[in-house]
């Protein structure tokens, strides 16, 4: 602990920058798995299976009460169809397109901050190496011959820690940009698959 903390001292004023982003990029990351993976109980394929199942059984207000009742992206569709008062397949598609419209940009929301936060810390980390050397060569010129090699290796340290740092935070950020964005994609393809097979299954048990 000490080692890091000498290490996190020795990269000057910059690291604090490079903390708040990385606390940022943090919050940003927890919040978006929480509404992304913890919070849509509902997205499930056995909750998909449940509810069509239901439909195709014609117990089309039991399916919208469990809809209503939980949580996601795939019980919201599914409540909006299941209570429209829609009854053609070309109806109900503007039901699911509307309901889709208010479901899916929660699904991206803040993801961007992600790639955004990671080149700021990286261009901090940049930021600091050029302060790093800027202190190890005027400090070198101020100073006798006894101090130099002190003052030398502590600029250095201050370029060097804080362009670590930088990368350091940026890399983690990149990679929770990339997983959480494939999470967002294959919600949607899931919600786009179960809009379309309740629609289905609604119309050919209408048409029966």
């Amino acid at each position: 602990m000490s080692t890091l903390l000498e290490y996190y001292r020795s990269g000057g004023p910059i690291m604090h920058a490079i903390l708040a982003v990385a606390v940022l990029g943090l919050a940003v990351f927890f919040e978006r798995v929480y509404v992304l993976v913890l919070r849509s109980k509902g997205n499930s394929r056995e909750f998909v299976e449940r509810v069509l199942k239901l439909v195709e059984s014609g117990k089309d207000a039991e399916a919208a009460k469990i809809c209503g009742g939980t949580t996601g992206a795939i019980p919201h569709i599914g409540d909006y169809v299941l209570k429209s008062q829609s009854r053609t397949e070309s109806d109900l598609q503007n039901v699911a397109d509307a309901a889709g419209l208010a479901v899916i940009p929660g699904l991206t929301r803040r993801l961007h901050y992600l790639p955004m936060l990671a080149n700021v810390a990286t261009l901090l980390g940049l930021l600091g190496t050029i302060f790093g050397l800027r202190e190890a060569f005027s400090s070198v010129a101020m100073v006798s011959a006894a101090e130099r090699s002190g003052k030398l290796a502590a600029g250095i340290a201050i370029a060097l820690n804080a362009t670590g740092f930088g990368l350091l935070t940026a890399v983690p950020l990149s990679v929770a940009h990339a997983w959480l964005s494939s999470q967002a994609e294959g919600m949607i393809e899931r919600v786009d698959e179960f809009s379309v097979r309740l629609i289905n299954a609604l119309t050919a048990r209408r048409a029966e």
